[in-house]
């Protein structure tokens, strides 16, 4: 059962998740993986092919979020550190982790928008002001976006992720409103639609696979749309 009807009336701003709303994320990490993999290749061979064992990876990712629990939102530094800790354990230099994430982080900016992403932001942006607000390490400027966003938060900077009622809160004010003016949209429905609904939001769930609301989760969100163009006709934008 859903809660009560969308309020379009009292919608002044709108925040957004990103990744697997505005463009599907798998291709792109796997995109970016090859090319980490290619600049192993060419500066660190022990490291590439040590690398190339998924459970090594494993088992430097599990070493990072044991030796920095408070860092698990933080992405960016888990892998990066986790590319340290290849390195090291390969016998090769250490700052070399620095270099490779980037060349990683490069490659994870090159994403395919959905088909419906573009026009939909120029008609969202056109009334309402855009806040991103994404657990990955996305950059709304180096992605092409910026200029959609009245501003753009990442679990990474603000010491937290989804659904912590903090990232919500923190997008309200990065708009200039209430958070009861915010309506929060996004793909997943524990972190993105229930994490609003949860933090005194409204929340409309962006189920592009068209499946039923889970609902161990409880309440459903306030909205479910099949696509961001569908969303701009239900706020009549």
């Amino acid at each position: 059962m859903n809660p009560r009807p969308l309020d379009i009336g009292r919608i002044r701003a709108v925040s957004l998740d990103l990744d697997d709303t505005l463009w599907p994320v798998a291709p792109v990490i796997a995109h970016a993986e090859q090319q980490l993999q290619r600049w192993l290749d060419a500066h660190a061979p022990a490291t590439a092919a040590l690398a190339r064992d998924a459970a090594a990876r494993q088992q430097a990712r599990e070493q990072v979020l044991r030796s920095h629990p408070g860092q698990r939102h933080d992405l960016g530094f888990v892998r990066r550190e986790s590319l340290r800790a290849l390195l090291l354990r390969a016998g090769e230099p250490a700052a070399l982790a620095e270099p490779a994430f980037a060349a990683f982080f490069a490659a994870r900016q090159q994403v395919r928008l959905y088909d419906d992403a573009l026009p939909a932001l120029a008609r969202l942006a056109s009334r309402f002001r855009l806040v991103a607000l994404s657990n990955g390490n996305a950059d709304v400027h180096r992605v092409g976006l910026g200029t959609h966003f009245h501003a753009a938060l990442g679990a990474a900077a603000l010491g937290f992720g989804k659904p912590d009622p903090r990232s919500f809160a923190a997008a309200a004010q990065a708009a200039g409103v209430a958070p009861h003016a915010l309506l929060h949209v996004g793909d997943d429905a524990a972190l993105d639609a229930a994490g609003a609904l949860a933090s005194g939001l409204q929340a409309a769930w962006l189920n592009r696979a068209g499946t039923a609301w889970p609902t161990e989760l409880g309440q459903a969100p306030h909205a479910s749309v099949a696509d961001l163009l569908a969303l701009c006709a239900l706020l009549g934008t």
